[in-house]
């Protein structure tokens, strides 16, 4: 097949889209697709739509030619308004499919998508408006409780609202707070004091104008991938220090990640059928992550969902996916494949 595998773009978790995108790309390539690595954002305006695929490629200079870039994104961004670079429309068009190895916002929350249906492109994933549900935190807590999935007590703020308490916002210390919708961790903060908490709105709100509050959870941490409605085996996280943040996810050595978890059979089913439960309540397709902690007592909290979650060789889905006797390689095909099944209806 010619496969463009999508990467990069402005998001604050750009660089591990690069990584993602580039452990697809080999594989892909290694199992004889001609697929090519692309940066959203940067393009590609040297690149032929009609003689690329069938051209030598080099993914390791791909991405690094990606990377050259990344010192100019904020001026990039600032002086232009058009967000897909040279020849990505025209190459995505050429492709028969497009693998979003995108992380965050615009590429995670639907925007992407949704302008791919327009311009009749086939794209990896589930469809624009549950990409943009499940990347709303706070939409995705109502999404939940509706449908009886335990999530974690909470509330969300924007910036022009009164900045109250967390007494008065009805939480008790410690409080969790995170960006409404950035990934990767990026932004979430821990609150044990009134001082703790108005900086960590603080520092939130430097990422986004709209943040999620909730009471924390301690415990056990876990993972669990669902795949074509499936739930995967679940995977337990449990960083050395401090918890599941952006370091301690990209960071080699500085989290135990088991697969199987070891926990009962009674909790791992509970586990796989609230995380079958979530994706079908938030209306995700094809494949996506759903992240849960677990009490002493074994009460489980669903936190979010993740549409593109992460995919580099050493990431969550790949791990259990490993655990069914699935390779890198195949479940790169396999989850395009079975994300072409929107477009047979």
């Amino acid at each position: 097949m010619k496969i463009v595998v999508l990467a990069g773009g402005t998001s604050t978790e750009r660089n591990v889209s690069v990584v993602s995108g580039t452990g697809v790309c080999k594989a892909l390539r290694e199992r004889g697709h001609q697929a090519i690595l692309l940066d959203v954002f940067f393009g590609w305006a040297e690149a032929d739509p009609a003689k690329v695929f069938e051209e030598e490629f080099d993914v390791e200079q791909a991405a690094a030619c990606i990377h050259s870039f990344d010192t100019t994104l904020e001026e990039a961004v600032s002086s232009r308004r058009e967000f897909f670079g040279p020849k990505v429309l025209e190459l995505c068009q050429a492709a028969d499919v497009v693998f979003m190895a995108l992380h965050g916002a615009n590429g995670e929350d639907g925007r992407v998508q949704a302008a791919f249906d327009l311009f009749g492109i086939r794209y990896t994933g589930t469809g624009y408006l549950s990409s943009a549900v499940a990347m709303d935190k706070a939409v995705t807590k109502q999404f939940f409780k509706a449908h009886e999935i335990p999530s974690p007590q909470g509330t969300s703020l924007k910036k022009n609202q009164e900045r109250k308490s967390v007494q008065q916002l009805g939480l008790e210390f410690p409080v969790i707070v995170k960006p409404c919708c950035g990934g990767s961790s990026v932004g979430v903060e821990i609150a044990n004091t009134e001082e703790e908490f108005q900086k960590a709105l603080a520092d939130a709100f430097f990422y986004e104008n709209e943040v999620v509050i909730e009471e924390y959870i301690r415990g056990r941490e876990f993972s669990v991938a669902v795949v074509d409605g499936q739930a995967y085996p679940v995977i337990e996280i449990a960083p050395k220090q401090g918890f599941y943040d952006y370091k301690n996810k990209y960071m080699a050595g500085s989290t135990v990640e088991t697969c199987p978890a070891q926990i009962t059979p009674e909790q791992t089913q509970e586990m796989q059928q609230y995380a079958e439960a979530g994706a079908k309540a938030l209306g995700i397709t094809g494949y996506c992550r759903l992240d849960f902690m677990m009490r002493g007592d074994g009460r489980m909290y669903c936190l979010e969902a993740n549409t593109l979650p992460g995919m580099t060789p050493t990431s969550l889905i790949p791990q259990e996916a490993a655990v069914l006797g699935i390779g890198y390689g195949e479940l790169c095909e396999k989850l395009i494949d079975i994300s072409l099944k929107k477009y047979n209806n």
